[in-house]
Order: structure tokens, then sequence, then C-alpha cells
């Protein structure tokens, strides 16, 4: 639940559920939701302010801790651009959504984000994808830093996020098709057993 410097083990996903995980130049930050306990949700929510955190970009259709967070750290701006985590494609619009508030955030050079969903597996882990594209990041280099930095991360709209970019600056179609099969290539030689990880963190939430 905070960003300490030792790692837990991935035998225990519940461990990095909500840990901030930095991406990129370190002033992004991955993770899950705040809890629904509003004692641990106050504690977490201090730690994200002690690490720096500015801005929060909330990815859950599902979900908002805009007035709760509103109430117990005004002074962090609160995003919310929700969308499913149902499989499939994003749409481009949520990416727009997400990046513009991503990178709005980072021009302040004191700013740091964190962008979640519930989980911090599929939806938040992609819109991050996404804002490193925008950075001029090399799709298959973004995916390996994110799942450095957030082993759980599975990263189920890899492909939306390089379409959406794709389409944002005009590429040709072959490049468009070179950078998906990337992707689908990265995600064959990185397996990550999501179905595990995403039972072990419901676990983790029927006990809070």
């Amino acid at each position: 639940m905070s960003s300490t410097s030792t790692f837990p083990s991935l035998s225990d996903p519940a461990a990095w559920w909500r840990r901030l995980c930095w991406i990129g130049d370190g002033r992004i930050a991955v993770s899950g939701d705040l809890s629904v306990d509003p004692e641990q949700a106050r504690t977490q929510l201090e730690a994200w302010r002690d690490a720096g955190i500015t801005h929060v970009v909330d990815l859950r259709e599902e979900w908002t801790d805009e007035t709760f967070v509103a109430t117990h750290a005004p002074e962090i701006t609160y995003h919310w651009i929700g969308t499913h985590d149902a499989g499939g494609h994003q749409d481009r619009a949520w990416f727009d959504a997400g990046v513009a508030a991503i990178l709005a955030a980072l021009t302040d050079p004191d700013a740091r984000v964190v962008v979640h969903c519930h989980m911090g597996v599929n939806r938040a882990p992609s819109m991050a994808l996404a804002a490193l594209l925008a950075l001029g990041v090399d799709p298959v280099a973004a995916l390996d830093e994110i799942r450095t930095a957030r082993p759980i991360a599975y990263i189920a709209y890899a492909e939306s996020a390089v379409l959406w970019w794709h389409f944002a600056c005009d590429l040709p179609v072959t490049t468009t098709i070179d950078a998906v099969t990337a992707v689908r290539a990265w995600h064959h030689d990185n397996p990550c057993d999501v179905g595990w990880i995403i039972s072990r963190i419901r676990r983790a939430e029927d006990d809070e």
C-alpha cells in the first residue's frame, strides 16, 4: 500500500494491489484503488500524499472516491475517467481523456500522478502505457517498464492503447500492424496468470 523500497513477492499478488508502482521518470505511479474501509483509505491517502501525489486519475467505471479525496486531501486534484473492465477493447475517447489529464498534470515539474483502477491489473497499466507512448516511449519498452515496476500488471488493453496512439498520430497502417504484432508477441513471451492474480486479490478483498 506504500512506495517502500522493499518489493513484495509475486507469490502474494495482494501485496501489490494497492502499492504505488513508479514508471517513466518516477512521476507516474500505477496502483489499485483506495480501500473500502474509511480508516484504511485515509491511511492510504496519507501515504499517497507523503509520496508526493498531486493528481489522481481514477479509471473505474464502477466507483469513484472523488468526494472522499476532496474531503480528506483537498489539495490533490482528482480526475474520474471511468470505463469497463470487461476485456476486448477500450474506446479512443477514454485514452484521449486519461492521457490528457496525465500530461496536463505533468506540465507542473513538481506534480506526481497516481493512475489507478480497482486492482491495477488492466485498466490503469493500459492507461499508463498510453501515457508512455505519448511521451515517446517505444511500445515494447513501455510494456517492459510497466511489468517490471508492477509484476501483477497484465495490461489487457495494450493493443487498444497502441491503436489509439497510432490513430492519433495518423501513422501508416503497416506501422500500426507491426506495433500490434509486437504487443501480441510481448504478451506471448511474457505470460502472466491474470486469473490467479485476480483470485488472490479477491480473497484479500473479501477480508476487508
